[in-house]
């Protein structure tokens, strides 16, 4: 039997860069993300994006990474702690990888948060480690590059989101499960 998916630390910051910082409590608004968060915004507030275009839609609030693969580092001596690599949430049993695009996270009591797409990790990762970001944006045989430092999303429901809070997916309507997640 499996655990059921948690909540298993926020963290938020109101400058741009790694790592976020610990937080008791994060709270999520709608179509704007995490509350005094760098990020938040409902328009693209990553520094390379908004150089390109700052009016486009931020598809990328709420940043999620399963801590999972901090498990996955750790035997290579990359020892990663919740916020170092910029995630807002930090899961504990669920495959957010494996989430579709649109797939709804329901968090704690009342926020929802709709899954975007897969983080494009940089080199910011050398912060926490050189080796990092190697491990989390890897080449696949077929020259693709397999990313695993989290997924993005946009918050549709607002909501206090705190460490042990239950997650509820809602998979998106009419989804078989062949669309995969892209890079936002």
């Amino acid at each position: 039997m499996s655990s059921p998916a948690t909540v298993l630390a926020v963290s938020a910051k109101d400058t741009p860069g790694i790592p976020k910082l610990p937080r008791d409590e994060i709270t999520l608004v709608a179509g704007h993300g995490v509350e005094g968060d760098y990020h938040a915004g409902a328009f693209v507030r990553h520094r390379s994006r908004a150089a390109q275009d700052a009016t486009r839609p931020n598809l990328r609030q709420v940043h999620l990474i399963h801590s999972e693969l901090f498990d996955d580092l750790a035997p290579l001596g990359i020892t990663v702690a919740p916020g170092q690599m910029g995630e807002n949430v930090t899961t504990r049993g669920l495959a957010l990888l494996d989430l579709a695009p649109g797939t709804r996270l329901h968090l704690g009591d009342t926020a929802v948060i709709e899954i975007t797409g897969l983080r494009n990790p940089c080199n910011t990762l050398d912060a926490v480690d050189e080796r990092l970001l190697a491990q989390v944006a890897r080449k696949a045989a077929d020259g693709s590059i397999v990313r695993k430092a989290g997924i993005m999303g946009i918050v549709v429901e607002g909501g206090a989101v705190r460490p042990g809070d239950a997650i509820r997916v809602e998979a998106p309507a009419g989804a078989v499960g062949a669309e995969r997640l892209q890079p936002v």
